[in-house]
């Protein structure tokens, strides 16, 4: 008992950098091994396969994620009502919604498959994936769309971890399954000669281990997020309170990835060469995302058990110092993506041309990414405090309609690649401005008056 205990995190007691830290850091790592294992399946392909099969993969990159994030974006609420009730105490409460969300993930896995395998060729065209790789393309998402279940089983579960502070063992789960992914990649691409058939196997392989994995170990977890697969039950009010602030936040990712998918679009307009370099800045700069998103989670966990508990006036301290760690991890992990960006990008290609356009992506992106960061932790805290309609509305106007807009109007008239990318930024910054404003606006009507004058 007192070894399960280990892996959990008192959110609601004692110094809060420390735990933030010990929080975040193994979400760094997952996150970090996480985007290792998917640059594995592009650098192998693209080194032994050649660019064009690179461009197969690297153009779905998109797609995937906005039809896979809608489903993690709910996920978020069962990570939120989780943390609340355990902050609360209230352990009844805390197991019905463990069991709803398992029940969730396994068929909104399920829907998600059908929808990747039965719309794979018609989602390609209408992103005007380059005739010479789309019916890779094809083949590498439907294969992959085969593993939905275990992806989204593992997502759920490993936020349901989350909840209870727990976030290392999600971290060994990522790494022995991510060392299959590899080990797979390599027998598959270089001995069977599948090429991107292998690439999405080896994938689907891992979604699988990790899956069992994290089934594993809530049955054999002590407390509010003991898992008992023979009496796992669905409950309709937990799930009405999970989509409550998941729905928003799935609609949220949802909204951001419509924008990537446009912006996709026009990149695929510049031929196959410029999706090749695309897609290896897009990988690269994964890995400051993923560090950044790490504070995110952080920031959502602990504002959720801080307010079940009641304490408020912690809420600020948190807000304040994820804010300052996603700011340094943003400004020196893109900037140095940067800086390195040349070698970097020739792990992936050793054609120069294809640098170059991976380069122009990380010289407007990468460098400014500690704005992303930073909206997301404002978003974070939003959503902590119940309020998950709210930053889709936000982020709705100011990511998707802004650039949509965009796209429409100053790319048309100025047709570059720079003119493209310039876009995340300056939506960046204008979605953080309008969370900074509704956060005191929320802290105001949320937070009791006394604790508001401290």
């Amino acid at each position: 008992m007192g070894l399960k205990k280990s892996y959990e995190i008192d959110m609601c007691n004692g110094p809060l950098l420390s735990r933030i830290l010990l929080f975040a850091f193994p979400l760094v790592c997952s996150g970090v091994l996480q985007l290792l294992f998917n640059a594995a399946d592009i650098i192998i392909v693209g080194r032994y396969t050649g660019s064009q099969s690179m461009a197969a993969v690297g153009s779905t990159s998109s797609l995937i994620g906005l039809l896979v994030n809608f489903f993690i974006g709910i996920s978020v609420g069962a990570n939120v009502l989780i943390a609340r009730f355990c902050g609360g105490n209230e352990y009844d409460d805390a197991q019905e919604t463990v069991q709803t969300s398992l029940v969730t993930a396994l068929i909104g896995g399920c829907i998600l498959s059908v929808i990747g395998i039965a719309g794979a060729r018609s989602m390609l065209e209408w992103m005007a994936t380059p005739s010479d790789v789309i019916e890779e393309a094809i083949l590498y998402m439907r294969l992959y769309f085969l593993g939905m279940p275990a992806t989204l089983i593992y997502n759920f579960g490993a936020a349901i971890l989350r909840a209870i502070g727990d976030t290392r063992r999600p971290l060994y789960f990522l790494l022995f399954s991510g060392a299959a992914n590899v080990a797979c990649d390599l027998f598959f691409i270089m001995h069977l000669k599948w090429g991107v058939a292998g690439a999405a196997g080896a994938t689907v392989i891992a979604q699988i281990i990790s899956a069992i994995l994290i089934v594993y170990c809530l049955t054999q977890t002590d407390g509010m997020c003991h898992v008992d697969l023979k009496h796992i039950r669905f409950y309709s009010q937990k799930f009405i309170r999970i989509m409550q602030i998941g729905l928003p936040a799935g609609l949220q990712s949802v909204i951001f990835n419509i924008s990537n998918v446009l912006i996709q679009s026009s990149v695929n307009s510049f031929g196959a060469t410029v999706v090749a370099g695309n897609t290896a800045a897009y990988n690269l700069e994964g890995f400051v995302y993923i560090a950044m998103n790490a504070i995110y989670q952080t920031t959502l966990s602990f504002t959720s058990q801080n307010f079940g508990a009641k304490k408020f006036h912690r809420i600020d301290q948190i807000l304040i110092r994820c804010a300052v760690l996603v700011s340094i991890l943003g400004l020196v992990l893109g900037n140095g993506l940067y800086l390195l960006g040349k070698p970097l990008l020739s792990i992936y290609s050793d054609e120069a041309i294809v640098i170059q356009y991976g380069l122009t992506r990380l010289s407007v992106i990468a460098v400014g990414y500690f704005i992303c960061g930073l909206m997301d932790v404002f978003a974070g805290t939003i959503r902590g405090l119940g309020y998950s309609i709210l930053p889709m509305i936000v982020s709705l106007v100011g990511a998707c309609a802004f650039r949509i807009l965009w796209i429409f109007t100053v790319f048309q008239w100025h047709r570059s690649l720079f003119v493209l990318y310039i876009s995340y930024p300056i939506s960046w910054t204008l979605t953080l401005s309008t969370y900074l404003v509704c956060y005191f606006f929320i802290r105001r009507k949320t937070f009791p008056k006394k604790e508001i004058a401290a």
